[in-house]
This record gives C-alpha cells, sequence and structure tokens, in this order.
C-alpha cells in the first residue's frame, strides 16, 4: 500500500469513529471490577516490619488496578484478637489475614506446616520448597477443609533464641522456664521442661514486665528493640531453632477468592511473592545494625549450647512421629518437606557453606574492616 492510500483509508477510518462509531473497551477494563476487602493482620502496627508487610500487598494491588482492587489492613485487635486472624477468614468475619499458620496449631497441627517446623528450613530453603518443591501446593491441599486459600507473604529469616531473664546453660536451666513461645515449637521445648506460653506479640512485653514469664521469644534483633525486651530481660539467645524459615502467610477466604477474576487472582500472587521476598531483605538490612545497637545498651548474647540443641533435636523427631500417627494431613506434608530438606542440606554443604564461612573467617581476623 502506497502513503496516499494508507493516508485516505486512516482518514476514513477517523471519520467513521468521529461519527459515533464505539471501540470496544480493553478486556483488562471489562474484566476489572471494585473490590474492597478488608484484611486482620495478627501484628501490631508498630512493627513497620511484618505488619508492613500486609499494607505492601495492599498498595500493590491498589497501583495495579487503579484503585480497583482494594483491601483495608486492621492491626491485631482491631476486629479480631491478634491470634484469631486466620479462623476470622475461615467464618467469613474478614475476607483475608496476614498471619502466621502455626498459631493455628492447636485448631489443627497441619497448619505449622505452612509456616515453619522446628529444625527444619532456612528462608531460602523454604522459599525454593514453597514455589519450586510443592509447597503451596500442599499447604493449600490441606487448607481446603478450613476453606482458606493462602500464599506466602513474607519471612524473616532464622530467628533468635529470645530474651531470658536469667543465663540458660545447661538444660537444668529450662526446667520450670515460662517461655512465650510460638505453635509446635511449644510442644517440643516442652518435653526439655520448658512451660510454653503463647501469647500475641503485643502482649509479650508487658508479661515478661511483670514477671508473669521468665522468658519471650519474638523475631529477632529490629523487631525486638522495638518491642524493648532488652529493658526487662538482659540475655540474647540464638539460634532460635524452633524458626530457621519461618513463612508469614496471607490467608483467603476460598469463596472469596473463587469469586476472584483470574487476573485478580494472579494480582494477588505476583504482589504476595513481592512480599514475601522484601520482608526478607528488609531484615536482613536492618538487623545487623539492630544487633549491634542492642549490645550497646546492655543486651548479654549468648548462643545455646549444643547439649540444648541437640536435645531439643531430638524431641522434635519424637513430636514429628507422634503428630504423623496421629494426623494423615501433618504426615504428608512433612514427609515431603523432609524429602527436600535432605537434599538442600547436602547441596549447601559446597558452594554456599565454604563461601559463607571462608568470609566470616576473614572478618574474624580484621580482613573485612575498612581501610
Amino acid at each position: 500500500m502506497d502513503r496516499r492510500s494508507f493516508l485516505t483509508r486512516a482518514s476514513v477510518g477517523g471519520a467513521a469513529a468521529a461519527a459515533g462509531t464505539v471501540l470496544a473497551a480493553p478486556a483488562i477494563a471489562q474484566e476489572a471490577p471494585q473490590i474492597s476487602w478488608r484484611l486482620a493482620s495478627s501484628f501490631p502496627k508498630s512493627l513497620d516490619t511484618i505488619y508492613g508487610g500486609a499494607e505492601e500487598l495492599s498498595t500493590r494491588l491498589n497501583e495495579a488496578t487503579d484503585g480497583r482492587f482494594n483491601i483495608q489492613v486492621f492491626s491485631a485487635g482491631e476486629i479480631v484478637p491478634g491470634l484469631d486472624a486466620i479462623n476470622a477468614t475461615t467464618d467469613g468475619t474478614v475476607e483475608c489475614s496476614h498471619s502466621v499458620g502455626y498459631y493455628n496449631w492447636g485448631k489443627d497441627p497441619a497448619f505449622a506446616c505452612g509456616a515453619d517446623l522446628p529444625f527444619t528450613f532456612s528462608a531460602r530453603a523454604k522459599a525454593a520448597y514453597n514455589y519450586h518443591g510443592g509447597g503451596v501446593e500442599n499447604y493449600n491441599t490441606f487448607l481446603e477443609k478450613y476453606d482458606l486459600v493462602s500464599y506466602p507473604g513474607g519471612n524473616t529469616g532464622v530467628q533468635m533464641g529470645g530474651w531470658y531473664r536469667n543465663e540458660i546453660n545447661s538444660l537444668q536451666d529450662l526446667q520450670g522456664l515460662k517461655l512465650r513461645i510460638s505453635g509446635l515449637a511449644g510442644r517440643v521445648v516442652e518435653r526439655l521442661g520448658v512451660v510454653p506460653q503463647q501469647i500475641a506479640g503485643g502482649d509479650i512485653y508487658p508479661s515478661l514486665e511483670r514477671g508473669t514469664i521468665d522468658a519471650a521469644e519474638w523475631v529477632g534483633p529490629y523487631d525486638d528493640e522495638k518491642l524493648g525486651f532488652h529493658k526487662v530481660a538482659p540475655y540474647y539467645y540464638y539460634p532460635g531453632f524452633w524458626e530457621g524459615g519461618p513463612t508469614v502467610s496471607f490467608f483467603v477466604n476460598k469463596g472469596q477468592w473463587d469469586s476472584l477474576p483470574e487476573n485478580y487472582k494472579s494480582l494477588f500472587r505476583t504482589a504476595a511473592q513481592a512480599v514475601d521476598q522484601n520482608m526478607l531483605a528488609k531484615y536482613d538490612h536492618l538487623n545487623p545494625t539492630a544487633l549491634k545497637s542492642l549490645v550497646g545498651q546492655g543486651a548479654q548474647l549468648r548462643s545455646f549450647s549444643e547439649e540444648i540443641l541437640t536435645a531439643a533435636f531430638t524431641a522434635a523427631q519424637e513430636v514429628y512421629a507422634e503428630l504423623s500417627n496421629e494426623n494423615e494431613d501433618f504426615k504428608t506434608q512433612y514427609e515431603a518437606m523432609l524429602a527436600f530438606r535432605d537434599d538442600w542440606f547436602l547441596y549447601q554443604q559446597t558452594a554456599e557453606y565454604t563461601f559463607d564461612t571462608f568470609m566470616m573467617i576473614q572478618q574474624r581476623n580484621g580482613g573485612l574492616t575498612k581501610a
């Protein structure tokens, strides 16, 4: 077609449009209903890291849909107590929640598998399992019986072991210790003589200050400093072996999820995965500085002894064997995690472990100090 012919045809087409020919609206506009959901968080607003994950999801969905998909975020206690956020999603009190599956382990131990189990994964391993090892699919198969759909929405990395009023040098020091600890981990440390207490994040400090509990674990240096635990319990232990890579999840009422158009579902999954990665990166950025700050304020940094770690590992295996005999959903998920875990740690002994160990040695020898 020559230039003159093209211009003539273009002019005719333009005239037709001006005369009232209506072009079809883009498909995405036709499939973009106005959606307004409420989200119940299990966390207080003061924690910009973990609570902030829900706000980030809301912002991303709002921006991606030109304001058509709105999620209003409520902190723990504003609609329901933090530990009831998942149940509120199941019963339809809210459309979705941002929580940790192990908060519901008492209702069904299999809930904990989507969050973390003691001595299983690091955050990086958990992400690989979730997105490529069948973890998300396995968890959602289980959640169908509770009318829920879930996608990862954050990770803290390996957590610290918590704040203690007194030093913990041996297993004897754990006898009768009232420890705030979440989820299935409580059943594990109970075998070591600990008296587990499940308390929502916003209630931990006053319980520790009043002496209602003897110790408390939460997340890590940045969040722990914000909550002020170092002011009432000086000994700060590591590692939190019960949470090597805890997944914080978005839970959606299944009926509400099924009613979403497919493009909204895709946007939700994409935004949730972005939040999942970003939360871990944020903690990795903030925790090193916060730990130095805590030590500067007098926190006494301590590592759990090999005796305690070994006894806890043995106790965890006993608990998993019992739960696998009692609960088929737990067994299915746990066995899938084991197969992935074994290969993961075998591989990690090569390049990753060697590189990290070498760099740590250089740091201890002063090789990483600024010139």
